[in-house]
Protein backbone atom coordinates (compact mmCIF):
# COMPACT_ATOMS: atom_id res chain seq x y z
CA UNK A 1 0.00 0.00 0.00
CA UNK A 2 1.19 3.26 -1.48
CA UNK A 3 0.97 6.49 1.48
CA UNK A 4 -0.52 9.41 0.66
CA UNK A 5 1.26 11.31 3.10
CA UNK A 6 1.64 14.78 1.37
CA UNK A 7 3.54 17.99 2.32
CA UNK A 8 3.06 22.02 1.42
CA UNK A 9 5.89 24.24 1.97
CA UNK A 10 5.30 27.71 2.71
CA UNK A 11 5.05 29.98 -0.56
CA UNK A 12 4.38 33.60 1.73
CA UNK A 13 6.79 36.30 1.87
CA UNK A 14 5.85 36.66 5.90
CA UNK A 15 6.57 34.58 8.50
CA UNK A 16 3.60 31.84 9.76
CA UNK A 17 1.37 33.61 12.84
CA UNK A 18 0.77 30.95 15.16
CA UNK A 19 -3.05 32.04 15.73
CA UNK A 20 -3.44 32.18 11.89
CA UNK A 21 -2.05 28.37 12.02
CA UNK A 22 -4.10 27.79 14.35
CA UNK A 23 -7.67 29.27 13.67
CA UNK A 24 -7.12 27.67 9.44
CA UNK A 25 -6.79 23.87 11.02
CA UNK A 26 -9.65 24.45 13.45
CA UNK A 27 -11.63 25.41 10.82
CA UNK A 28 -10.48 22.30 8.80
CA UNK A 29 -11.89 20.10 11.64
CA UNK A 30 -8.73 19.43 13.68
CA UNK A 31 -7.91 19.48 17.54
CA UNK A 32 -4.86 21.42 17.78
CA UNK A 33 -2.30 21.52 20.14
CA UNK A 34 1.20 23.55 20.60
CA UNK A 35 4.43 21.41 20.59
CA UNK A 36 7.97 21.98 20.90
CA UNK A 37 11.55 19.94 20.62
CA UNK A 38 14.80 21.10 21.78
CA UNK A 39 17.46 20.50 19.66
CA UNK A 40 18.93 17.34 18.60
CA UNK A 41 15.27 15.55 19.86
CA UNK A 42 14.49 12.39 18.05
CA UNK A 43 11.90 9.73 17.89
CA UNK A 44 12.56 6.19 16.96
CA UNK A 45 9.93 4.91 14.29
CA UNK A 46 6.07 5.25 15.87
CA UNK A 47 2.81 5.57 14.51
CA UNK A 48 -0.51 7.48 15.17
CA UNK A 49 -4.29 5.75 15.62
CA UNK A 50 -5.27 9.03 14.26
CA UNK A 51 -5.32 11.55 11.03
CA UNK A 52 -2.43 14.30 11.70
CA UNK A 53 -0.64 17.54 10.39
CA UNK A 54 2.67 19.26 11.42
CA UNK A 55 2.86 22.91 11.17
CA UNK A 56 5.82 24.65 11.74
CA UNK A 57 6.19 27.60 13.30
CA UNK A 58 9.86 28.22 13.99
CA UNK A 59 12.96 25.69 13.46
CA UNK A 60 13.72 22.83 11.15
CA UNK A 61 11.94 19.25 11.78
CA UNK A 62 12.90 16.46 9.59
CA UNK A 63 10.91 13.41 8.95
CA UNK A 64 11.27 9.99 7.80
CA UNK A 65 8.11 8.42 6.44
CA UNK A 66 8.01 4.62 5.95
CA UNK A 67 6.81 4.15 2.04
CA UNK A 68 7.34 7.81 1.53
CA UNK A 69 11.23 9.12 2.33
CA UNK A 70 12.61 11.95 4.40
CA UNK A 71 11.11 15.43 4.69
CA UNK A 72 12.77 18.62 5.74
CA UNK A 73 10.21 20.71 7.26
CA UNK A 74 10.85 24.26 8.25
CA UNK A 75 8.81 27.64 9.18
CA UNK A 76 5.77 27.67 7.39
CA UNK A 77 5.72 24.42 6.37
CA UNK A 78 3.08 21.92 6.56
CA UNK A 79 2.45 18.08 5.92
CA UNK A 80 -0.42 15.65 6.03
CA UNK A 81 0.25 12.11 7.26
CA UNK A 82 -2.54 9.81 7.25
CA UNK A 83 -3.48 7.35 10.19
CA UNK A 84 -0.52 4.43 11.35
CA UNK A 85 1.97 5.67 9.35
CA UNK A 86 5.52 4.82 10.34
CA UNK A 87 8.31 7.24 10.86
CA UNK A 88 10.84 9.10 12.79
CA UNK A 89 11.17 12.64 14.00
CA UNK A 90 14.09 14.66 14.25
CA UNK A 91 15.01 18.09 15.15
CA UNK A 92 18.05 19.74 13.09
CA UNK A 93 20.06 22.19 14.00
CA UNK A 94 20.70 24.24 17.29
CA UNK A 95 17.24 25.99 17.20
CA UNK A 96 14.51 24.76 19.10
CA UNK A 97 11.41 23.59 16.96
CA UNK A 98 8.00 24.80 17.45
CA UNK A 99 5.02 23.26 16.07
CA UNK A 100 1.44 22.72 15.76
CA UNK A 101 0.29 19.56 15.84
CA UNK A 102 -3.66 18.81 14.78
CA UNK A 103 -5.29 15.89 14.91
CA UNK A 104 -8.25 14.10 13.54
CA UNK A 105 -10.59 11.63 15.70
CA UNK A 106 -11.90 8.85 13.66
Amino acid sequence: MQSKYRFEKWKEFYPPNIAMLRNILVSEGYLVYQWSDTPKAYYGPHKHPEEQTHWVVSGILELNIAGFGSVVLEAGDRDFMPADTYHTAEVLGDQEVLYLVGEKRR
